[in-house]
């Protein structure tokens, strides 16, 4: 069973990784098809981007070759952390202090201290940090001018999964009465987050309904997981079309399921349909405003439906807005791909709306 469970685990964060590499081949393979076609030359050069990202999938397969066990966590976790490397931020990046919640301040010029937002970042729950999702962080501090507080939340499989949430409600209540440089009462606040970072977020928005506190104005899922249901993902339309997770979960759906139901139990030490590592399985109702991004050609397209269908029945103002043909999170490409600034296009304009609703709607104080 121990030897099942870390097999789980580790088909899980390669999936990941298998994802990331796919979704830059994919990107860059696309923007090298449109400018031959249009005869148009993008910034940088195409053959450079394509040397850049078989450098990057080289690199992926080189730093966990022969490992095997943490060894090939620590390896994969690394090559993650690099895959920002390179990229031009013009925020100011500061790690919290001694005392304060693990992770880091992105704070973008004339971003307003008292505007916060709490990032979470994805990685199937083993893997990512603040630093490799600093290509977002760097992007939302910039369109919403406020100050980016990514937590760096405690990982599987050397912690709980319960852990790593405790982590998330622990940097929100933080985040609510403290800003970069000092102790100050929020005047807007957003949680947000990706693939697993969503399913935080998700299962944040409910937490801080069910224990009293000051909501967020608003929150964003990008790409979330709804619901830790392995067994009903094989059966999904989008198996064939998701290049990102389709693979992995198809040899995930040869394993028996009374093995991988217990297996995921095992390995996140919690039932996966408690609302806690399944926010569809939640109840829903009384959320603060709420924008979920994903990729119609995605796994997680259907689940992430079925979430907004059963907000908006309970009275919550939850929105989607779907991309055709994306990978998954693809908002991490940015400036790259298109697509992407396209997303965050549409998160400054869900943030304007939010921030013109009445003052008796979400509010942080």
């Amino acid at each position: 069973m121990i030897f099942g469970v870390a097999w789980l685990v580790m088909m899980w964060f390669g999936l990941v990784m298998v994802a990331l590499a796919t979704a830059v081949v994919f990107i860059v393979r696309q923007k090298h098809d449109a400018g031959t076609d249009s005869g148009t030359t993008t910034h940088p050069p195409q053959s450079d981007a394509r040397q850049q990202v078989l450098e990057k999938v080289q690199g992926m397969h080189a730093a966990s070759e022969g490992l095997r066990g943490r060894a090939r966590i620590e390896a994969l976790r690394r090559y993650m952390d690099s895959m920002n490397d390179g990229l031009e931020l013009v925020s100011d990046i500061r790690p919290t202090k001694e005392g304060q919640p693990n992770g880091e301040w992105v704070i973008a010029p004339g971003s307003d201290p008292n505007r916060r937002i709490l990032y979470i970042h994805g990685g199937s729950w083993i893997a990512g940090s603040p630093k490799s999702h600093r290509a977002i962080t760097d992007r939302l501090s910039r369109l919403a001018h406020a100050c980016v507080f990514a937590v760096d939340y405690r990982l599987m499989p050397e912690n709980r999964y319960l852990d790593g949430i405790v982590d998330c409600q622990q940097a929100y209540r933080w985040i609510l009465d403290n800003g970069p440089d000092r102790k100050a009462a929020a005047d807007f606040v957003v949680i947000a987050g990706d693939s697993a970072g969503g399913s935080h977020t998700l299962g944040l928005i409910a937490w801080t309904r069910d224990q009293n506190l000051p909501p967020p104005n608003a929150a964003i899922a990008l790409s979330p997981s709804t619901e830790l249901m392995l067994t009903s993902l094989s059966k999904r339309a989008n198996l064939k079309t998701d290049v990102m997770l389709g693979p992995a979960v198809e040899k995930l759906a040869r394993i028996p399921s009374p093995l991988l139901w217990w297996g995921t139990v095992f390995g996140i030490r919690i039932l996966p349909t408690s609302p806690m590592a399944s926010p569809l399985r939640g109840k829903l109702h009384s959320l603060p405003p709420t924008l979920i991004h994903v990729s119609e050609s995605e796994l997680l397209h259907e689940n992430a439906q079925r979430y907004v269908a059963k907000a908006q029945q309970a009275g919550s103002p939850v929105e989607i807005k779907t991309w055709p043909d994306m990978v998954h999170v693809w908002h991490m490409f940015t400036p790259l791909l298109p697509e992407a600034e396209e997303a965050f296009e549409n998160i400054g304009e869900f943030l304007a709306r939010v921030e013109v609703l009445p003052d008796d709607s979400s509010s942080p104080s």
